[in-house]
């Protein structure tokens, strides 16, 4: 690609639309996985009851059986329908059944987000669970809308570009329950901090509001049977049946390790003895520059090597980062450590997210790319979920630092099926 396509591709509408579908997307999953165990633990709740939290993310997971329910469905709001018909003319899309799924996503998370601050930790600890299955449901169907939409809008050519858009966009959000909520948190009310972090959503809403509906595929489904069987009836023949669950597992497994390891970052954080103050202002921010360096290098990357190769050496460095939250566990203390294990890390989150999305996106065929993706990312969802669940008891039992070797030997089984899922020698 020349340097005019690419100044031609970064500046469109399509790719300003990436910036807020990312951020949109990953403002409730980082209050889920950042703010909400900061919160529990301040407030004396237990590592062993911040562990099971992770449970909350099962919606993540399972959002692949109600997927099809939004490529079938269109979910009529009264007046909303008219809403950026004026912008037609601008985007060029005519009708389709996406806004309607978007508003009413981000409305509930706006919602029940500003609520959890009127709950009590310590009294209310059940209500609080359940309030965040809620906010990991909306989250995780808004994911499904958000996904099937930016596949609609993107020509082929930017489904790259788009999507690595999209996923610094998502981790950027992190910054606000990650960072600027944990400031707050020093000197505000957790009232006010839930309050002030849901009000981030109204970004999402103003975007679904300034949009179009793309145009409708011809192959839409006209039938809830065919919006459920011809996804996974279309991967299983193409793939054929071996390869396909080969693909499955490797997408389970690939980011098991990483995915463990982080679960718990920020009372890891606390328990070295960090401020939440410094946690906000050095171990957030460390992350963020490198993971954007690194989800931009890998892309540029697998233009010279390609997607397989650069799972390979992405991988490893994945799993070399994670010993160095082993060595900052040994170490325990220096604010100098926390930001240079923090930006490792993330630099290879970068780097590995580069590919896997982009592994992801090339294992999915376009006329079934909402309900498989959605199958796609769920499965990369188990590890932050499921596993990430017993990760308090682990870290218990064993202590910080080997609870990191531990994460470092659960990374490599990934690595091996690449070796029939991603040949070094070979590209699909």
């Amino acid at each position: 690609m020349n340097s005019i396509s690419i100044k031609q591709a970064l500046l469109n509408r399509r790719m300003l639309i990436c910036i807020f579908t990312g951020f949109a997307s990953g403002m409730p999953l980082y209050i889920l996985i950042s703010l909400v165990p900061a919160w529990l633990r301040s407030e004396g709740v237990g590592l062993k009851e911040i562990g099971f939290f992770a449970l909350i993310g099962l919606p993540y997971t399972w959002k692949f059986f109600w997927s099809p329910l939004l490529d079938r469905y269109r979910l009529a709001i009264p007046g909303f329908s008219k809403f950026g018909a004026s912008f037609s003319s601008t985007f060029g899309f005519g009708g389709g059944l996406r806004r309607g799924w978007m508003l009413a996503t981000q409305i509930g998370l706006l919602l029940s987000i500003a609520a959890l601050g009127f709950l009590n930790p310590n009294t209310e600890i059940w209500s609080i669970a359940w309030l965040c299955l809620l906010i990991a449901f909306l989250s995780a169907t808004q994911d499904i809308v958000l996904d099937a939409y930016r596949r609609q809008i993107l020509p082929d050519q930017e489904l790259g570009l788009g999507n690595s858009i999209h996923v610094n966009a998502y981790r950027i959000a992190g910054l606000v329950p990650g960072s600027l909520s944990l400031i707050l948190a020093d000197s505000l009310p957790w009232q006010s901090v839930f309050m002030i972090t849901a009000a981030f959503m109204l970004i999402g809403i103003l975007m679904t509001l300034s949009i179009a509906e793309p145009k409708a595929d011809a192959r839409h489904p006209t039938t809830l049977n065919q919006a459920i069987v011809d996804p996974f009836k279309e991967f299983f023949s193409r793939q054929g049946v071996q390869q396909a669950c080969l693909i499955l597992a490797f997408m389970l497994l690939y980011k098991l390790g990483d995915s463990m390891a982080t679960a718990l970052a920020t009372p890891f954080y606390l328990d070295m003895g960090f401020s939440k103050t410094e946690i906000g202002l050095i171990a957030k921010h460390a992350a963020l520059w490198p993971m954007i360096v690194g989800g931009i290098l890998g892309g540029i990357l697998m233009l010279k090597i390609g997607i397989n190769r650069a799972l390979w050496l992405f991988g490893l460095v994945q799993i070399v980062s994670i010993l160095g939250f082993a060595l900052l566990a040994r170490v325990g203390e220096g604010l100098w450590l926390l930001g240079l294990v923090i930006s490792f890390e993330y630099l290879g989150v970068g780097l590995g997210t580069a590919a896997f999305v982009a592994f992801m996106a090339r294992s999915t065929h376009p006329a079934f790319a909402a309900t498989q993706l959605a199958l796609f990312t769920a499965l990369t969802a188990v590890p932050r979920t499921v596993a990430s669940s017993f990760t308090g008891i682990i870290v218990e039992g064993v202590g910080w630092e080997s609870f990191f070797y531990i994460c470092t030997a659960l990374a490599i089984p990934g690595m091996l099926l690449l070796f029939k899922v991603a040949p070094w020698n070979e590209e699909a």
